[in-house]
């Protein structure tokens, strides 16, 4: 049953790829939607969940917490040592430009874009969607009641899912074929993930600190790279409430599910 509730996953998360792509005429209210799912993702789903299944504190503060903060700094570390390899192999476009001159007009403004820093989070999005697989499993062992519960959580955040895998595989500079891989790979894993269920179940502990983890790179993501850049060109009050309606989406998606 879990296997085949999950097929519902991988076409919500294809449909939020789809959508991802269709609009790229409105790029930046694309952004401010996928920065407003993603916050509303990690504080209103993953953070909870963590901190409740993972339960145990580390010199006072809950490890779950302790592995967000972890996760944020990780995902920080990463893309400043990737960044400073390209501009060391000359892969920024910068100082090389004459004065005065503009990259917005012959080609793409790069602003230092690393594309494995997209390739990595949105690897990271699939193994998350791969947890959420086997929560989907879990949940059936314990009961239809609790099955359907979490079923109608995955299904409807995998849209968010596939909108932001695609997004920001692409915003890093990849090409779209890659990010069509990535987003097939998020769509697939829900489904491995609850086939797993069937041979083995994993601590609820375990899902905790990797919840929180993934929490605070997701968060990094949004607060430091995709909603700057939605703002960026275009700082208007469109993108702010495409924000807004991300957040309120998840929690709609939240409340329902509770």
């Amino acid at each position: 049953m879990a296997v085949f509730v999950a097929l519902g996953a991988f076409l919500m998360t294809l449909v939020g790829g789809w959508v991802a792509q269709r609009v790229t005429d409105r790029r930046h209210l694309v952004l401010g939607l996928a920065g407003g799912l993603m916050l509303g993702v990690v504080g209103l789903d993953l953070l909870p969940e963590a901190v409740e299944a993972a339960g145990e504190r580390v010199f006072g503060v809950p490890a779950a917490l302790l592995l967000f903060v972890g996760g944020f700094l990780l995902a920080h570390l990463v893309e400043r040592l990737l960044a400073v390899r390209q501009a060391a192999h000359g892969a920024i476009e910068s100082s090389a430009a004459a004065p005065g001159a503009s990259t917005r007009g012959g080609g793409r403004e790069t602003r230092g874009r690393v594309p494995q820093v997209g390739l990595t989070a949105a690897a990271a999005m699939v193994g998350h969607s791969l947890m959420d697989g086997v929560a989907l499993g879990a949940a059936f062992q314990i009961g239809g009641g609790m099955g359907a519960a979490v079923a109608l959580a995955v299904i409807t955040h995998d849209f968010a899912d596939g909108f932001n895998t695609y997004t920001v595989t692409s915003l890093y500079g990849n090409a779209r074929r890659k990010a069509l891989a990535m987003l097939f790979a998020d769509a697939l894993a829900p489904m491995v993930g609850a086939a797993t269920t069937l041979l083995f179940t994993l601590p609820e502990e375990f899902l905790g600190c990797y919840l929180g983890f993934f929490g605070g790179a997701l968060l990094y993501l949004a607060a430091a790279e995709i909603l700057p850049e939605a703002h960026h060109a275009h700082p208007a009050r469109s993108t702010l409430l495409c924000t807004v309606v991300g957040v309120a989406f998840i929690w709609l998606v939240v409340g329902i599910a509770d």
